[in-house]
């Protein structure tokens, strides 16, 4: 099937094993290194391949650009156009016919066939190629294919194919599928690096080595650079090259003929700067280049399952990208690379780029499995999806009812997995429609799919997508506005596609019977994004806090800032206020419309630490969105009490109203404890941790920090106690003890030690033993005090005392005080608590 005009290439050589090895085996495995010819030689020479009968080869191109290149350069091979045996679908763009048995396809289109006809119904064979950029959707293909294969087609080739992929794991995954390699033929390439760090910007950086180049270097050049915004900044600062050098951006959202022209070779004694992003590493020759420029980076899609944000980060390219990149200076003659890094960084860069699947956002893919029906630990993955990533993918999709609570795909979910989008924004399509928004739906979708928004004129440059969408509903097919229009017009139900086909003004494609109305924007992005409603922090233009709990604010200065509500459709992943890069204000009555089954009424009464008291609202939310609160007249007193009870939890014991005889009475509980563990334990961890047990009975009538000086705090503790027990406590543990001169002294009960009676020595004259409680158990500790009530004598053996320590004491308090009455013999001695005895 190869035209013999042809000059070969380096895979050509290994095309006979290859093929020998699909004869005996339905797997295959294919290394060849950047040039070879694998992309645009194997479908063809497998066309005459027994196996495949009357059957086609579909080929899965991550890229679009390099789908549509590869089948025009094997349509181009066959003498043919493209359309007739070799064809393409990409998305917007698809030449295929009757005739068309090599169908180039990108992985998202593909895995719509997939769905739409899982046993692929005529297709021989399925080629991965370049399966080592393993983006989600391809890495979701191979296993759907592999699992088709195992259950219904056996038949079905399968070849993977790649210049920098390792082979085992595939090769296991295909069932221990044969390797077979290209030696390949690519020309000489010499690598040039830096002998420091680039310093400065990387526009900087990237156009001094350009000039740097083409001083140096014959033939045209290829800069691989991170993004469009990149591109466009050395784009402009190469605009004096002179005439005889051409500047082409090429990028996946220019349009085919821009991108055409990028590709196309030089005319005569030109030469072209080829400014590209990681489009362009693979699968792709671009005519005339011997020269690469390589910054050292690419931009990568980041997922926070936290924020539920994707976001293109700027990441270090790995060995295999910049050897993929390295190889497009030698594909057709010997060439040079300018590495914009030292040799030393590159040894320190990874072997291969992180597969997709361990960092994207999940949703699309939970979608596609819940439509397949597949279970994910059965599926033969390339690399299995992170759990944590893929529950909340599955969370999503339950908010969004694309499945059930048992996670079955639901007739919802069916309709949004036809559409081709992120769940979000397929959500949102096809509640438009109901809307009678289908126009404006359809926009905002295809707005939010495209990398690279809008360009607004200076002055119009702020987050309100309600700019976006006037622009693209007044626009005309041509420039910026053409993908987007294109892509918004697939969106649209079948007769609104046919009613716009026939129409030429903006406003009126619609259709009669739909009227698009901007001021809609924000109610249509609360269907795709219902975590992201926002309301305006009090006293704070432009901050908001959005439903799903995150804290967002405006750019300063922006027009919306003063909204008091807003749906955020992009913003970044900050830990505290978010920056908001587009959003669309929304009213209370159409979060209320959209979301009346969500909205929860309730009523918080709950302690408020800053005003020490009960704070009691009503409140209706959305989420963490509060969208309605008021003060709550008359709150459950059960409620009032118990957030009472958690005020007291923080203020601590020390906040209730004690005293001195209360403070006492828990002492003599104490200590009767510390001699039978049955009373009760009346300690500080004790009573916090029963608080609702003894306290929340008494708090009726008490919402504020001062009320509790109303607590009646003595009998809330006494419930503790027992009726019979408190009896028995005046008997263990009285407060007072009559001691010989007739007087009642209290009786100290310390927290720790033992009680102590402490009375002026004269008044225990005549007592021998020493007072005890407790049933007679513990003895008092006895302080002993001068007329002055100083301590002089401690003891708890009383006639020791009066025997042994009397006299040296005596000696010593009558020459102190000599008026006081102080016998010789105590013990017969008439106790008083005067200074001598009346008579005396």
């Amino acid at each position: 099937m190869i035209a013999a005009a042809v000059d070969t290439l380096p895979v050509d050589e290994a095309l006979p094993r290859l093929k020998e090895a699909l004869l005996g085996r339905n797997a295959a495995v294919l290394v060849a290194p950047p040039g070879a010819g694998k992309t645009t030689r194997v479908p063809l020479a497998l066309l005459d391949a027994p196996w495949l009968g009357n059957g086609k080869i579909i080929m899965q191109e991550p890229r679009r650009l390099a789908a549509r290149a590869a089948a025009r350069r094997m349509a181009a091979t066959l003498g043919e156009a493209v359309g007739e045996t070799v064809g393409y679908r990409v998305r917007l763009d698809t030449k295929v016919s009757a005739r068309t048995r090599i169908e180039v396809v990108t992985d998202g289109l593909f895995l719509r066939m997939l769905q739409d006809d899982p046993s692929l119904d005529g297709v021989g064979c399925v080629i991965f190629d370049e399966l080592h950029e393993r983006g989600l959707e391809t890495d979701l293909s191979f296993a759907l294919v592999r699992e088709a294969q195992a259950a219904l087609r056996e038949d079905l080739r399968v070849i993977a194919m790649s210049a920098t992929l390792d082979p085992g794991p595939v090769a296991e995954r295909l069932g221990g599928a044969p390797v077979v390699e290209s030696a390949g033929r690519m020309f000489p390439v010499d690598t040039i690096y830096l002998d420091r760090d680039p310093a400065g910007r990387i526009e900087d950086v990237v156009a001094s080595a350009v000039r740097r180049a083409l001083g140096e270097q014959p033939g045209s050049v290829l800069v691989f650079l991170p993004g469009v915004g990149e591109i466009r900044r050395v784009e402009e600062r190469l605009g004096d090259l002179g005439a005889g050098v051409d500047v082409a951006p090429l990028y996946g959202d220019l349009s085919p003929a821009e991108q055409d022209r990028a590709i196309a070779p030089s005319p005569a004694g030109r030469r072209k700067v080829v400014l590209a992003t990681s489009i362009a590493e693979t699968s792709l020759t671009i005519e005339g280049v011997r020269v690469v420029i390589d910054s050292g980076q690419m931009r990568v899609p980041r997922f926070a399952p936290r924020s539920g944000m994707t976001r293109l980060e700027t990441m270090r390219v790995s060995q295999a990208s910049a050897d993929q990149r390295r190889g497009r200076a030698g594909r057709l003659e010997p060439g040079a690379c300018y590495r914009l890094w030292t040799e030393a960084a590159q040894r320190g860069l990874l072997p291969f780029t992180p597969p997709e699947i361990l960092d994207a956002d999940l949703a699309p893919l939970a979608l596609e499995l819940a439509v397949w029906g597949a279970s994910t630990a059965t599926l033969p993955w390339l690399t299995p999806p992170p759990a944590a990533s893929l529950a909340t993918a599955q969370a999503l999709l339950a908010d969004l009812g694309a499945i059930d609570r048992a996670g079955l795909v639901t007739p919802h979910g069916r309709a949004m997995a036809r559409l081709g989008q992120h769940p979000r924004l397929a959500h949102l399509v096809l509640h438009g429609r109901t809307m009678g928004q289908a126009r404006v739906a359809a926009l905002l979708a295809a707005i939010l799919s495209e990398r690279d928004f809008l360009r607004l004129p200076p002055g119009q440059r702020d987050v309100d997508l309600r700019h976006r969408v006037d622009i693209a509903l007044a626009g005309k097919r041509d420039g910026a506005l053409r993908l987007i229009l294109e892509s918004a017009r697939r969106l649209m139900p079948r007769e609104g596609r046919e009613r716009e086909g026939r129409g030429q003004g903006g406003r009126e494609r619609a259709g009669r019977d739909e009227r698009p109305d901007v001021a809609r924007t924000g109610a249509l992005l609360a269907l795709a994004y219902p975590d992201r409603i926002g309301r305006r922090r009090p006293g704070a233009a432009g901050r908001y806090l959005l439903s799903g709990g995150r804290g967002a604010a405006l750019p300063e200065g922006d027009p919306m800032a003063t909204e008091e509500f807003l749906v955020v459709a992009d913003l970044d992943g900050s830990a505290q206020d978010s920056r908001i890069f587009l959003a669309a204000p929304i009213g209370l009555d159409e979060i209320e419309e959209l979301y009346a089954e969500r909205i929860v009424a309730e009523e918080i009464v709950r302690w408020n630490e800053r005003d020490g008291a009960v704070l009691a609202r009503r409140r209706r939310r959305l989420g963490a969105l509060v969208l309605e609160d008021k003060p709550l007249a008359r709150p459950e007193p059960e409620a009032v009490r118990r957030a009472m009870l958690d005020g007291v939890r923080q203020l601590g014991l020390a906040a209730l109203p004690w005293t001195g005889e209360l403070a006492t009475w828990r002492q003599r509980v104490a200590f009767l404890r510390r001699q039978d563990a049955s009373w009760p334990d009346l300690s500080d961890g004790a009573l916090t941790e029963s608080l609702e047990n003894w306290l929340l009975p008494f708090l009726d009538g008490l919402s504020r920090r001062d009320h509790l000086a109303r607590l009646d705090l003595d009998a809330a503790l006494r419930t503790l106690v027992p009726w019979e027990r408190q009896r028995e406590l005046d008997r263990l543990a009285p407060t007072h003890v009559e001691v010989p001169s007739g007087s009642r002294v209290p009786i100290a009960y310390d927290d720790a030690g033992e009680p102590t009676l402490a009375v002026r020595l004269q008044e225990m004259f005549g007592l021998t033993d020493t007072p005890r409680i407790a049933g007679g158990a513990v003895p008092l500790t006895i302080h002993l005090l001068s007329p002055a009530r100083r301590p002089v004598q401690v003891t708890r053996d009383l006639a020791s005392f009066w025997a042994n320590g009397y006299r040296a004491v005596k000696g010593e308090l009558k020459g102190r005080y000599p008026r006081h009455y102080w016998p010789d013999d105590p013990l017969v001695a008439e106790p008083t608590a005067r200074a001598k005895p009346r008579g005396r």
